[in-house]
């Protein structure tokens, strides 16, 4: 199966090497963190009958869970509104129509009553089926509202068995509608199918797969994922490039979405002032089925079409996401007469090559996430952006150098080695 990846994903990846040490302007700007609503967390817990299995720890995957939970509840953030949800607990019968509606709200979203949640916990009773993808749809809309972060934790021990209801393609549809809710999978002594399942469906929302085989890396693995909840949350702003660098909008340091058709280009302005450098990443997702081999554009021209960098990327159809990014730094400019210099204008080109199979709608575009950031440029004669490679010509150098000797060197060796030789 695919492996999947959702577009913020490789969109964070991407900054953490192009922007480190970078921080947007205080203020209004694009993208950043509200804080305004409390961060909501359901944990969506598989209560099938394959959970009566004893093979964590010498105990049952139910026990394991439990245990876990317990203690994930007594360490949940106060900021945290937490809710649990199961999946397979009320339906023990062989009706597959019913077996895969059996999902229901174990305890609300919402401020944590610890007693009442793990009271909740105690009663639950390995079942049913393992209908994930309704259950998933059902998690997404428990944490509907509010602006804060939104995360579903998903811990199961097998396979969804209500195809062809497909819970990759419910967590793309998820992912599709924007909400910013992210779906962490946690699979329980994993099989291959399994893994490739949770995987996707953790991939297509910039979520986490990870195996567990015993009860405290359960443990440790919900906390660090209800933690990671209260983390800020970086909204992006709505944007709609334009088909030419004439119409296109223009752009402040932030994190930024818009949709692209395939095949089609979209442009954005920066202005960027002498002394400034503008750094760039994008990423194009694809949230439906599309053909392998594609890839990702990101060039930086001026207004006159004049190309000055550019960033491209291609991916061979094993994830969902192509990300790319560029760094142009505008150098200083003595101003004899004092005046405030002018900011030069820089058109930001995105293009894909990603191409539909056939049947799929190509309406509305592939979603894409671009993040712009304008800093101070460097000061510094050996900073990487002034030299392209920066202290890599010196270790190139270095190298060289090293190399000649060494080879000079063993041939000096040989020559003496042969001579004895030869002598002898």
């Amino acid at each position: 199966m695919i492996t999947r990846t959702r577009l913020v994903a490789g969109t964070c990846a991407l900054l953490a090497a192009l922007a480190a040490g970078t921080a947007f302007p205080s203020g209004a700007a694009a993208g950043e963190p509200t804080g305004e609503d409390a961060p909501k967390v359901n944990l969506v817990l598989d209560v099938s009958g394959s959970m009566r299995t004893r093979d964590i720890d010498g105990g049952t995957r139910m026990a394991a869970a439990k245990q876990a939970f317990n203690e994930v509840l007594d360490a949940t953030p106060e900021e945290v509104e937490l809710g649990i949800r199961t999946l397979g607990a009320d339906y023990p019968g062989d009706d597959r129509k019913r077996g895969c509606k059996d999902t229901a709200q174990l305890y609300p979203v919402g401020p944590l009553d610890r007693t009442e949640a793990k009271t909740a916990v105690a009663t639950l009773s390995p079942t049913g089926w393992t209908p994930i993808g309704p259950a998933l749809l059902a998690a997404a809309d428990d944490l509907e509202g509010g602006d804060g972060s939104k995360r579903i934790v998903l811990i199961s021990d097998g396979e969804d068995t209500c195809a062809p209801l497909d819970p990759c393609e419910v967590a793309r549809e998820i992912a599709a509608k924007g909400i910013g809710l992210t779906i962490d999978t946690l699979g329980l002594v994993p099989n291959a199918k399994m893994r490739q399942q949770l995987s996707c469906i953790a991939e297509a929302t910039g979520g986490t797969y990870t195996s567990v085989e015993h009860t405290d890396e359960l443990t440790d693995r919900v906390n660090q994922l209800v933690e990671r909840a209260a983390d800020p949350v970086v909204t992006p702003v709505a944007t709609t490039g334009a088909d030419t660098c004439a119409k296109a909008p223009t752009l402040k340091s932030g994190l930024y979405t818009d949709r692209e058709e395939f095949g089609q280009q979209r442009w954005y302005r920066v202005d960027v002032l002498p002394g400034q450098e503008l750094r760039a990443a994008v990423s194009v997702g694809a949230d439906r089925a599309v053909n392998p081999s594609h890839g990702v554009l990101l060039r930086a021209v001026t207004v006159h079409g004049r190309e000055i960098v550019r960033g491209e990327a291609a991916g061979n159809g094993r994830t969902d996401v192509v990300s790319t990014g560029l760094r142009y730094p505008k150098a200083e400019r003595d101003d004899a007469d004092g005046d405030k210099p002018a900011p030069e204008t820089v058109c930001l080109q995105v293009t894909n090559s990603f191409s539909p199979v056939s049947g799929v709608k190509t309406t509305p575009g592939l979603p894409l996430e671009l993040t712009v950031d304008v800093v101070d440029g460097p000061t510094d004669a050996d900073d990487v952006a002034s030299f392209g490679l920066g202290r890599g010509w010196w270790l190139l150098g270095v190298l060289v150098i090293f190399g000649f000797l060494a080879g000079l060197l063993w041939g000096w060796l040989s020559r003496w080695r042969f001579a004895v030789w030869r002598t002898n």
